[in-house]
């Protein structure tokens, strides 16, 4: 079944930060909470296989202290009483916007790996991050992520004794199983917040559009609820009967709808834990692929022209390509487009040596950099020359 997500969705945010600028919005600043609906893919694992295999920084019960768990049917509110220590309240900050947005984490170890949305840190200058479990905010570092499947992992500055999350084995969920979802719904801090629900369908495929940044994606594997699930929930835990963290409260629905074929439904999407795991492994580990950037953004300082907004509004990470190119609607002072000669109506046609026509595959091209690496960048300008300069790309947004 394919879904495509009203744009409006809450909040609003960019798929992709590696290599973008992000425009400021109309003054004064405001916090403005990421949009819940984003990405997953992966397949999930066989039966235990997450659990045990994190590199070894998952095994909660050596370090620090877990949060419990129990053998027996719980109430919303016992989940909750259990859950809430292993969750963090994740406030991302963008420099460049001057804007703020909230969404929420899962806690992995004890010195502070946390497990979020992308969304949720995308194109973010700086993050804080508070504790539920003590209280305590801790300055967060990207430690890599994966845009494409809307997986980051964070690590928290100085952290030690965190409790950590228990985590379950999404294969094992069901259609018509009890979920309670947990987060920062509106990002209000504090207590989280409680939505109860039932697993409606498993395995979904859904397009998620971005009227802001005028990308899509296609997602599957996810775990489709009831589950009343708000703004600021992004990266909160998706919980079964037993008070065992099963997926990653991802879509937003309430009062964001998404076109089915039989017509308009409010629904909710998680990414399975088994899924998010294995990503955050290959994050732990290090190791780069199409997906997965590990470390600093490296930055290219375009701003893409919005399918909705035309020239003169930016879209953050988004674009449009007539096929030939991808427009540019400005470029940040400074930066390396703009030091390269870019200009706003220019058509990027190539980065990196490959042809690109989307938003989408400047993206892809830009995630295996980082800052101080070189890439090749040709583009024709309004008058139809045609330019290729080769720039050296900066530090950049978180992602």
């Amino acid at each position: 079944m394919s879904q495509t997500h009203d744009p409006s969705g809450p909040g609003g945010y960019g798929y992709y930060g590696a290599g973008f600028a992000s425009a400021p919005p109309p003054p004064p600043p405001r916090p403005s909470h990421k949009r819940g609906l984003i990405i997953t893919g992966a397949v999930a694992l066989a039966a235990g296989a997450a659990m045990g295999g994190l590199i070894g920084s998952l095994d909660h019960t050596a370090a620090g202290i877990a949060t419990a768990t129990s053998k027996t049917v719980l109430s919303a509110s016992q989940i909750a009483e259990r859950v809430d220590p292993g969750l963090v309240d994740v406030v991302s900050t963008d420099g460049d916007q001057q804007a703020t947005s909230a969404g929420t984490g899962i806690v992995l170890t004890s010195n502070g790996e946390v497990l979020t949305n992308n969304h949720v840190i995308n194109g973010a200058t700086s993050i804080k991050v508070t504790d539920v479990g003590n209280g305590r905010t801790y300055t967060a570092t990207v430690v890599g992520y994966d845009a494409s499947h809307d997986v980051a992992v964070l690590q928290l500055q100085n952290a030690s004794g965190l409790t950590v999350a228990s985590l379950g084995d999404s294969a094992t969920v069901k259609t018509g199983d009890n979920v309670v979802a947990l987060g920062n719904a509106g990002g209000k801090g504090g207590t989280p917040s409680v939505a109860a629900g039932t697993v409606t369908a498993l395995d979904q495929s859904i397009t998620a559009s971005d009227d802001l940044s005028g990308t899509s994606e296609q997602l599957t594997g996810l775990i489709q609820t009831n589950a009343d699930i708000q703004p600021g929930d992004s990266g909160g835990s998706l919980v079964n009967a037993y008070g065992q963290v099963i997926g990653i409260d991802t879509a937003a629905s309430s009062g964001y709808q998404f076109q089915t074929q039989s017509g308009q439904a409010t629904q909710a999407y998680a990414i399975p834990i088994n899924d998010a795991l294995t990503i955050a492994k290959q994050i732990e580990a290090g190791t780069t692929s199409a997906d997965v950037h590990i470390g600093a953004t490296a930055f290219l300082g375009v701003q893409i022209q919005s399918a909705s907004q035309g020239l003169g509004g930016f879209g953050g990470f988004g674009g449009q390509g007539d096929g030939s190119g991808v427009t540019v609607a400005g470029t940040l002072s400074g930066s390396p487009a703009a030091n390269a000669g870019l200009t706003q109506g220019d058509e990027i046609t190539a980065l990196g040596g490959q042809s690109v026509s989307t938003p989408e595959d400047i993206s892809h091209v830009l995630v295996k950099y980082h800052p101080g690496d070189s890439i090749s960048i040709s583009w024709l300008d309004q008058s139809g020359q045609s330019h290729t300069a080769t720039v050296t790309l900066t530090s950049g947004p978180a992602a």
